[in-house]
């Protein structure tokens, strides 16, 4: 006889939201792509816009930290819900290795458009596609620095050097 989960723990963790200045930098892009004319005269142009997906756009200090934030917070979410083989977890020196951060911001900003779609097409999409593609990197550049080494000084904070990381020699 199996047992029922405790009703507040949930059978799964939710998906991290982004803070409120990616929600701003989310809802810049949403009229730039499909706001009225008014809406996207006051937004500008779109290509200077911050796209999340693209961490290097977000010039702005405190939304890049928000961004290394959120993250942070997806890694841990993704390591904690679909990871069950410690070979196929993303490491916590993943912010060292520019490769991997790229990585993780397309693969939050996928899910996070999944988690907003009125069906469920996109969330199937990123569980067959997206999730399964990720991991790649790891059988290739697998990161052999001590563990002990991290966390970083903060989820802003990427040292710039990755000195005793294989996968950056």
């Amino acid at each position: 006889m199996t047992t029922t989960p405790d009703a507040d723990a949930g059978l799964v963790r939710a998906f991290p939201t982004p803070g409120p200045l990616l929600g701003t930098a989310y809802r810049d892009l949403y009229l730039a792509a499909e706001g009225s004319d008014n809406q996207k005269a006051t937004i500008g142009d779109p290509n200077l816009l911050p796209k999340p997906w693209d961490p290097p756009t977000c010039r702005n200090p405190q939304l890049r930290a928000e961004l290394w934030t959120w993250l942070d917070a997806v890694v841990i979410w993704v390591n904690h819900e679909y990871v069950w083989d410690p070979e196929g977890t993303i490491p916590p020196c993943w912010p060292l290795h520019p490769h991997i951060v790229q990585e993780v911001a397309v693969m939050a900003d996928q899910r996070r458009r999944a988690s907003v779609a009125l069906d469920s097409n996109a969330l199937e999409e990123w569980h067959r596609y997206t999730l399964p593609g990720f991991p790649r990197w790891r059988r290739t550049r697998p990161c052999r620095r001590p563990p002990a080494a991290f966390p970083p000084a903060g989820p802003w904070c990427r040292p710039r050097s990755a000195a005793g990381c294989a996968a950056d020699a």
